[in-house]
């Protein structure tokens, strides 16, 4: 866990000799954002991204897939990192760290809280038993321990694994190893009315999850377009012994209602949720050299989601 600055580098180096090696062009801010996330996988400080920046499906899919299989051959350090789908969402997991996320929010540490988007305004469901579609939402959570275990993967049964498709462009084709196989999860939602942004809120680690069901979807666009938001923005900035002066980057973003986050960073689930992350980045000092929140206001505007 406790990463050295100079293994995360070597990590960086290895990363680009295998986005050349499949021929994968990024736009810089592109490649910045992907190698920030798999730094923030490799060390635990998120147990899941989801990947929104570097094209289309399934061309994107077959990129990471191929990205990870020559990943895992060259370093170590990329072993615990998959490819996941959900519908047409696609994430990069740390899949152990993704199970002790799952049993730990199960255990209500660190505690989730809903904002119902389904009413105007918006309430805090602080109590899963308030809402049906809120119960419906931890039963989609413990079908992920079905799933991921802490000693890896537990089922990659062929209705569980979405295979690599084939890039005629690509000279790096995907192996038939469960390493390198995409797990498709996209049945867990089957049968429910969660939404993929409700469930996205969740899996991308944040402390509040906008809920609402299939059949409100234009509520809740309007119910939040048309309210004052709070941005709550947490930044690091890591350590390298290749560049000096690195500058702190965006680590992950959430948007709350004003009127349900008035008093800011002082809320006492933010502190919770900043505890938590602290703790995170404490078991690895040597990766991370700062963490800090920012919280600035968002006019209504339209939203999509």
């Amino acid at each position: 866990m406790n990463m050295e600055a100079s293994e995360l580098d070597e990590a960086m180096k290895v990363l680009d000799s295998c986005l050349s090696l499949i021929n994968w062009r990024l736009k810089p801010y592109s490649k910045r954002r992907l190698q920030l996330d798999i730094l923030a996988l490799c060390t635990r400080m998120r147990p899941v991204v989801m990947v929104d920046y570097g094209g289309i499906m399934p061309q994107l899919q077959h990129h990471l897939s191929s990205l990870l299989h020559l990943a895992h051959k060259e370093s170590p350090i990329f072993e615990h990192i998959r490819v996941m789908v959900i519908q047409d969402m696609i994430y990069l997991i740390h899949a152990t760290e993704l199970a002790h996320y799952v049993t730990s929010c199960l255990n209500s540490q660190p505690k989730l809280l809903f904002v119902d988007l389904e009413h105007d305004p918006p309430k805090l469901i602080t109590q899963i038993e308030e809402s049906q579609l809120a119960m419906q939402f931890v039963s989609i959570q413990k079908q992920f321990l079905t799933v991921f275990s802490s000693e890896g993967i537990t089922d990659s049964s062929p209705s569980q694994e979405a295979k690599c498709v084939d890039d005629a462009n690509s000279s790096v084709g995907c192996s038939n190893s469960s390493s390198t196989d995409c797990i498709d999860l996209s049945n867990f939602l089957d049968n429910t009315d969660v939404i993929v942004p409700t469930l996205n809120g969740w899996l991308l680690g944040y402390p509040v999850v906008y809920l609402f069901g299939k059949e409100h979807i234009a509520d809740a666009i309007y119910n939040l377009s048309t309210k004052y938001l709070h941005i709550f923005q947490v930044f690091v900035c890591r350590n390298s012994t290749l560049k000096k002066g690195t500058q702190a980057e965006e680590l992950l973003s959430f948007t709350v209602p004003y009127d349900l986050s008035m008093r800011g960073s002082n809320e006492e689930w933010v502190e919770a949720f900043m505890a938590h992350m602290r703790a995170k980045w404490e078991r690895c000092p040597n990766a991370w050299k700062s963490l800090k929140m920012e919280v600035s206001e968002c006019h209504p505007q339209a939203i999509v989601l």
